[in-house]
């Protein structure tokens, strides 16, 4: 089962629910991104 829950915050991806599992990060600011997006946030803006 597909379902699609959003758009990435950043990019405007389309970001499912795969069979159950969300494909994608929820931020701490309720915020939804792609893995990729997240990724290169988390690259650019590290948390000591």
């Amino acid at each position: 089962m597909k379902e699609l829950i959003g758009y990435c915050n950043s990019c405007a991806k389309e970001i499912y629910c795969l069979e159950g599992f969300f494909n994608g990060i929820k931020a701490d600011d309720g915020k939804i991104y792609c893995f990729e997006c997240y990724e290169c946030n988390q690259k650019e803006n590290p948390q000591a």
